[in-house]
């Protein structure tokens, strides 16, 4: 796509992003909303919009060249996904769920389920990829060394004897086969001919056997011309799935996307360039007059206060502004009537202070009296705001007819680099003056003692302290050794682990279409594997990939994924970790056992995990049975000591903050085998993944069948949905991979696929039984967030109740 449909693709979305901030300010200066419905549809609205801008932004970065435009769209980006997962905790305090559904707003809004799914940015992994590959690098040459990686094996060449008889081994094979088909084809001809002496006493009439030819084949003629019509028909309204997609377009599509992304770099590196080269250019040509007339401003501005006070100013430090502080109206005039100020200062503190003692009450009451939903204040509206004024003013009409191979503006970066000089100026004539003022002060006060009068001293203000941070820091166990060496120790005792790359997009499922409306009947339906999708993205991967969104959207510091064995737990966290370029921590029990070992050896191994996982971030601290450290019981069997981290594994959460880019990520398929005090203060999220809905499994089965080419479109993967209800993703992911092995696959053509093969496959697996899923039902609705559920639906039922009743009292 050309630079224009990329431009009007931002255009768009910069029309969304306006209309939602303008709605969102007003929402956040309404007054409580006591009707919940109501708010939620509101929120819903604004997390929807957010979103489509979200996804419109991350082509437009991703594609876009020009570097000015890319850095104006890079601040919309972070702010958009920054105020979505603001949003998302809004939604989940309303719905007191994680899983958020608004199919009236998407009816309004006339948008799809998959429109309305956020979509990782591309730049979380696009703009680190020498950093990772470097990382790779690094990890495979310790592997290598420590002999986790066979040697390649050099294969020894074949020896002339060995050659001839390989030959002569196929060559008989050959001649046998040729043989047997030989005499093949003697039996048949040798029974065609006796076949046809018997019948030769028949009668035979050469019309009714013509009439029957022609009859046989225009039936069947047109009955494939039908059929062919009905699949042509069907392909087109995309009821069937192709058996070949033609991919030269795509490829052609990908390969122009790949073009404008060296652009880019090129475009970038130039516009690097140009920064440095324009910088130095303005301070060899323009400095020395600039510093003149810095100068000779700020003595005239000193002299003229002299002349108004009879004294000298003190030169603001440079963490306030510096000299420019003299030319703002507001500190002008705190100079001169500094003295006048000081007098009411007492009296208005008191007053003050009184003030807000009674609009604190004030708003107790009202709060008290009128409960309901209050938009929490945003950290990124102000920032959104502030960028889209940026594109009204600059890039909304500006005229680049000159510019058809968006390069960086010269202009702009003059003029950005001239304030940028007459700062760095300002700051050497600032020091300069402080000087000079020193000097003329020392004269003043000469003057004045000569003359018996004393010069009042200038009131040192004190500098604000601040409190006190109540985090202790860390002792650092390991000062004298280096970040490789530490990174080194841990791959080499498998704490830092290598993960298989996957993409989020390969967990597959629909998302629940039938959720809202069960939600409006009261009742609190389980989640579909495309909602699990969505979740994993704001919870865990937008926030760690980012350091601009997790130092300010709200912080998420671990993670809980509960569900039946094959489910897709593991490979969420390996998507997470792929889609984010993070390092894999793994502090599973069963990983530990026998490293470091003792007080001394786990002190250690927490201090690395914390230090290495934030030098190297955005980490992933992960544990294969989350519940196992709180265990209530331990089996006698279980040698793994798997209490060894219940002290520490809540330090480790406590410790993170907003600037460590690090997640706790636990799985765990018996959630209800601790206790569930210790397991709520350590994971923030409970995330439970069910069995997949019909749905789901629908759209498994197609994807999964129809990707070979030889299996019938019109296979009926209906009946295999119904069959395997109750089965996991990983049970159908195993019974295709037993069936569909590659001499299975070659057949196809002659032999097609039936359903008994991959019935008889499914029977050797185990499923969810009900008792299994009905015990992470009871453990879900023990967590907090279902607790509160619980208690909201009660609520809503005896409203209901007590509503019924009232008219048969009338």
């Amino acid at each position: 796509m050309s630079h224009i449909t990329y431009n009007n693709l931002w255009t768009e979305a910069q029309k969304t992003i306006n209309e939602a901030s303008q709605f969102d300010t007003i929402l956040q200066a309404a007054p409580h909303e006591k009707d919940k419905q109501a708010a939620q549809t509101l929120v819903s609205e604004l997390y929807v919009k957010y979103i489509t801008a979200v996804n419109k932004l991350d082509q437009c970065y991703d594609q876009i060249v020009h570097p000015q435009k890319r850095l104006v769209i890079r601040k919309l980006l972070d702010a958009c996904i920054g105020r979505v997962l603001e949003l998302k905790h809004e939604l989940v305090n309303l719905d007191l769920s994680e899983f958020s559904y608004y199919d009236d707003v998407l009816l309004k809004l006339n948008l799809l389920p998959m429109e309305v799914e956020i979509k990782v940015p591309n730049y979380y992994r696009r703009e680190r990829e020498e950093e990772l590959k470097t990382r790779k690098r690094t990890m495979d040459n310790i592997l290598k060394k420590l002999g986790f990686y066979e040697e390649e094996t050099v294969e020894e060449e074949m020896t002339e004897e060995e050659a001839i008889r390989l030959i002569q081994i196929h060559e008989r094979a050959r001649q046998g086969r040729l043989r047997a088909q030989f005499m093949k084809e003697i039996r048949l001809m040798k029974e065609k001919v006796k076949t046809a002496e018997e019948s030769e006493h028949k009668a035979f009439d050469e019309s009714l056997a013509a009439l029957r030819i022609q009859k046989t084949w225009r039936g069947y003629n047109i009955r494939t011309k039908m059929k062919r019509r009905k699949l042509e028909e069907m392909l087109l309204i995309g009821m069937l799935q192709p058996s070949f997609t033609e991919v030269k377009e795509r490829r052609r599509a990908e390969e122009v996307k790949e073009l404008r992304r060296k652009q880019q770099m090129e475009h970038q590196t130039e516009y690097e360039q140009m920064l440095i080269s324009e910088k130095q250019l303005i301070k060899t040509w323009r400095g020395g007059h600039m510093k003149e007339e810095i100068g000779d401003e700020v003595r005239g501005w000193i002299t003229d206060y002299w002349h108004e006070t009879g004294k000298f100013p003190d030169m603001p430090s440079e963490e306030s502004g510096g000299s420019m502080l003299f030319f703002t109206k507001q500190a002008a005039e705190s100079e001169i009537s500094k003295t006048t100020s000081s007098s009411r200062e007492g009296k208005g503190k008191k007053e003050k202070g009184k003030k807000d003692k009674d609009e604190v009450k004030k708003k107790k009451d009202e709060e008290e009296e009128d409960p309901g939903f209050k938009m929490q204040p945003s950290n990124f509206l102000g920032d959104l705001q502030v960028a889209s004024s940026e594109y009204e003013e600059v890039w909304c009409n500006r005229d680049e007819s000159q510019n058809p191979w968006q390069h960086a503006d010269i202009e702009m970066i003059r003029e950005q680099k001239i304030a940028q000089v007459e700062a760095e100026l300002r700051r050497e004539v600032d020091q300069l003056l402080r000087g000079e003022l020193e000097i003329l002060q020392a004269a003043l006060a000469r003057d004045l003692a000569s003359k018996g009068k004393k010069m009042r001293k200038a009131s040192k203000k004190k500098g604000r302290t601040g409190k006190k941070s109540k985090k202790k820091k860390e002792k650092d166990l390991t000062p004298d050794r280096t970040l490789e060496s530490l990174f080194e120790e841990l791959v080499t005792n498998g704490i830092i682990r290598k993960y298989p790359e996957v993409q989020l997009s390969e967990f597959q499922g629909e998302r629940s279409y039938a959720a809202h409306d069960l939600r409006k009947q009261g009742k609190d339906p389980l989640p579909s594997l495309g909602d699990i999708r969505q979740v994993i993205i704001e919870y865990c991967i937008l926030p760690l990939g980012s350091k601009t969104i997790h130092q300010t959207a709200p912080l998420v510091k671990s993670v809980l994924l509960a569900g039946p064995r094959g489910s897709g737990k593991d490979m969420l966290v390996h998507a997470v970790c792929t889609e984010t370029g993070s390092v894999l921590f793994d502090l599973s029990p069963a990983n530990i056992v026998g490293k470091y070992p003792g007080k001394s050896g786990l002190i250690m191994l927490v201090h690395l995990v914390n230090k290495v996982s934030r030098l190297l971030q955005p980490s992933v601290i992960y544990i294969d049975g989350g519940e196992k450290p709180f265990l209530k019981k331990v089996p006698k069997t279980d040698k793994t000591d798997p209490k060894r981290l219940k002290k520490d594994l809540p330090k480790i959460v406590k410790s993170i903050s907003q600037d460590d880019q690090v997640l706790l990520i636990g799985v765990s398929r018996c959630p209800w085998d601790c206790d569930q005090k210790a397991l709520a203060q350590t994971y923030n999220k409970m995330i439970l993944i069910p069995r997949p809905d019909y749905s789901s499994l629908s759209f498994l089965w197609k994807e999964l069948l129809f990707q070979f080419g030889g299996v019938s479109r019109q296979f009926d993967t209906t009946a295999m949905t119904k069959v395997s209800d109750g089965y996991t993703v990983g049970a159908i992911l195993e019974v295709i991979k037993e069936v569909m092995t590659c001499k299975r696959v070659l057949q196809l053509r002659v032999q097609p696929l039936t359903h008994i093969e991959l019935i008889n496959s499914l029977c050797k697996l185990e499923p969810v039984y009900k008792e299994e899923e009905e015990a992470f039902l009871q453990w879900f609705l023990k967590t907090p967030i279902g607790r509160r559920k619980a208690r909201q639906l009660e609520i809503e039922a005896e409203l209901k109740a007590e509503l019924a009743q009232k008219p048969n009292k009338k």
